[in-house]
């Protein structure tokens, strides 16, 4: 199955928010760069649209779903972005939680105070593609969130979970897989 993963466009909070799932505005640019990403799935969809399209229910990837002519995409929680538990929607240089410092040193495997750890992030990621590989699609499209770009990455072996944040795919980019 050819997937065809999509990350939203730029956010419209201040820089250094925590903001995993949260529900935040776009930015300003929203319509410069979702046209950049809408040209490019014309392009990849050249040949034939999508045969089903999901995406995380939070309104920056449905807003860049219904751009790019997927109005009525399938939502699914586990599309979410990683829960920052406590530390949603404040600055990461004024959350006072001894907890952050061991985050930053293994975030890969500390869960954020009240929230999710990248192991909670790809267990939920990796539980929607198995559920998706039983079913006969020939091409789908996922809109999301670089989190979840970055563990259906390494659950399709496009990269190791080792260094993976070198491959996160840019705000309003494409990742391809096949599963």
């Amino acid at each position: 199955m050819d997937i065809i993963m999509v990350r939203h466009t730029r956010v419209g909070v201040p820089k250094g928010t925590c903001y995993g799932w949260s529900d935040v505005p776009v930015a300003d640019t929203f319509e410069q760069e979702a046209s950049h990403t809408k040209a490019r799935l014309d392009a990849i969809f050249s040949d034939g649209k999508p045969d089903k399209v999901f995406s995380s229910p939070l309104t920056r990837a449905r807003k860049l779903a219904a751009y790019c002519g997927f109005d009525t995409p399938q939502l699914d929680e586990r599309l979410k972005e990683m829960n920052m538990g406590d530390w949603e929607m404040q600055q990461y240089d004024a959350i006072k939680d001894d907890a952050l410092q061991m985050w930053y040193d293994d975030y890969m495997h500390l869960r954020a105070t009240n929230g999710e750890g990248f192991p909670d992030l790809y267990a939920r990621v990796a539980s929607f593609l198995d559920e998706l590989k039983e079913k006969e699609y020939r091409r789908v499209a996922i809109f999301a969130h670089g989190g979840v770009l970055l563990c259906a990455g390494i659950y399709a072996g496009l990269f190791p979970k080792e260094g993976c944040f070198s491959h996160l795919v840019e705000c309003g980019g494409v990742q391809r897989l096949h599963i």
